[in-house]
């Protein structure tokens, strides 16, 4: 039988193994490539999808403490404000990894623009994702052109591209969407667009089925 002693040991070594891992995963170095990028977030969307996330195992008083002062994240998303869209979840991420903007229907305009032009050229994130996302109310509003209250129809002019061209099909359009505001992106902005070209930021349109939690690059 064990000693007291020797259980002991063995506790503190995994608690100390726990803890360095824990101290390696929050200081891990950024991928160097926009390939190496993505495939980071589709290897994150590929545990989530799969019931294997690792992202809420780190220890998040480290990552706190290592992002106080700033922040490195290595992907910008921009995915729709609809909650179950969870997005540091979906890529099983955590504190400080990627940079998210939200907006119903996952459309751009200028200050959603300005906001991933800061992402890239001030943060240095290597791939940005236009996430687009099953059964999008949204996508379907616009596609319905129901009379709406407020604000909300303003939302129908950025999604009306997809909405000509998607074909009539609510997950179509949806897709479309991701492709169009993604092109927009990259040949509109003027601090994105040459990024793009330099081959230092890819950006990626994808499509989130809330079904069974899988991305698809598209």
């Amino acid at each position: 039988m064990p000693t007291n002693r020797s259980r002991r040991a063995f506790l503190s070594g995994i608690a100390t193994t726990a803890f360095l891992s824990s101290t390696a995963s929050a200081q891990e170095p950024g991928p160097a490539t926009s390939e190496a990028a993505l495939a980071r977030l589709v290897e994150g969307n590929r545990r989530f999808a799969n019931d294997q996330i690792t992202s809420i195992a780190q220890d998040l008083k480290l990552l706190k403490e290592h992002t106080v002062d700033k922040q490195e994240p290595f992907a910008a998303v921009l995915s729709c404000a609809d909650s179950r869209v969870p997005v540091e979840l979906v890529f099983d991420q955590t504190i400080g990894h990627i940079f998210v903007t939200r907006v119903a229907g996952n459309i751009i305009n200028s200050e959603i623009i300005g906001s991933l032009e800061y992402g890239a050229a001030v943060l240095g994130v290597k791939v940005l994702l236009v996430l687009g996302h099953s059964n999008c109310g949204a996508v379907k509003a616009a596609l319905e052109k129901k009379p709406v209250p407020g604000q909300i129809a303003s939302l129908y002019t950025h999604l009306e591209p997809a909405v000509e061209t998607g074909g009539g099909g609510v997950e179509a359009t949806i897709k479309k969407n991701a492709v169009v505001q993604a092109k927009l992106l990259a040949k509109t902005s003027t601090v994105l667009a040459p990024l793009v070209a330099e081959g230092k930021l890819k950006i990626q349109a994808a499509y989130y089925d809330v079904g069974n939690g899988k991305v698809t690059l598209l």
